[in-house]
């Protein structure tokens, strides 16, 4: 539970790929013993982040597993764009259920100690996933941002709405993750100079300045992929939330007895399906969800969320 166990490791993708090397260095842990348990488990978060050589890397491992290794792949779903169909075809599927409302809310005040009421509230708001729950709990920008996502679909009289809509959603995404990585990048540069000897002087010092330099621009390269992921992800759960809103417009105007993704605003779901027609909510619901295809299939995020907005606005 502490993260500290010697035969339990994780591999989280900071970036925007899980990385063939990284498949490489697992492989080989792999073929250790634990250390103190009966097993050692090699858990990859985010498996649908893994290249195609990454994949191939890991497969005989997973095919063929040492005796006291136990590979745990964490994906979205079992679906061939989140697992290659080599990888999935060697493994066994354990489907995990999203946690209810309640189940969330006890989380966050008993783990977190948020108090009793915002867990329930951000519980609810959460569409089943802790860690959103919790940010949106502990984070006031997160709910100020939140709240300004879901305005927006009503919010958007013309054209030149869509577009100042979508700078300011990319902007804000570009600024959240300038601001988480900015010292973090700044200690990592200074950690490696002191690990190539900066500073240092006498016999293989020019040898040493060369390989800083190839190691600095292998950080520089991460930190770069790593601020691109941040963005992404700022962005994505804009459009989450977005999808969420005409979600539930399109269940306010049906007439569904289910629960709404969004509670707090039903006022606002329920004028934008009287407003809106269910043909043309849909056609907005595609449109978001176009705008994540199209951020993972590495669209300019600018053109591709000016693209959603203007279609959000044509409806």
């Amino acid at each position: 539970m502490a993260g500290t166990h010697p035969d339990v490791r994780q591999v989280v993708p900071e970036g925007l790929s899980i990385r063939v090397d990284e498949m490489r260095n697992l492989v080989q842990l792999a073929a250790r013993r634990p250390a103190t348990a009966p097993y050692q488990i090699l858990v990859i978060t985010d498996a649908d982040r893994l290249t195609e050589g990454a994949a191939n890397a890991l497969l005989k491992a997973v095919e063929e597993p040492p005796e006291r290794t136990v590979f745990l792949l964490c994906a979205p779903s079992d679906h061939q764009d989140d697992v290659p169909i080599t990888i999935r075809s060697r493994c066994r599927v354990v489907a995990l259920r999203t946690p209810a409302p309640d189940a969330i809310a006890e989380v966050l005040v008993n783990r977190d100690g948020i108090d009793r009421d915002r867990a329930a509230w951000a519980a609810a708001v959460a569409g089943g996933h802790v860690g959103r729950a919790r940010h949106l709990a502990r984070d006031p920008e997160a709910r100020t941002h939140r709240e300004t996502i879901l305005g927006l679909p009503l919010r958007m009289r013309g054209l030149g709405d869509a577009f100042a809509f979508a700078g300011d959603l990319v902007r804000t995404a570009k600024e959240e993750a300038s601001t988480l990585s900015e010292g973090r990048d700044l200690a990592e540069r200074e950690e490696l100079a002191v690990a190539m000897g900066a500073g240092g002087t006498g016999k293989g010092v020019a040898a040493a300045a060369r390989g800083a330099k190839a190691a600095e621009r292998e950080l520089e390269r991460r930190q770069r992929s790593r601020n691109t992921r941040t963005q992404r992800d700022a962005i994505d759960r804009a459009l989450v939330d977005l999808a969420g809103f005409l979600r539930d417009a399109l269940i306010a105007g049906s007439g569904a007895r289910v629960p709404l993704s969004n509670p707090d605003v039903e006022t606002d779901i329920r004028r934008a399906a009287g407003e809106w027609t269910p043909e043309s909510v849909l056609r907005r619901l595609e449109a978001v969800l176009a705008c994540r295809t199209a951020l993972e299939e590495n669209v300019k995020p600018e053109i591709a969320v000016e693209a959603m907005m203007t279609a959000l606005h044509r409806g």
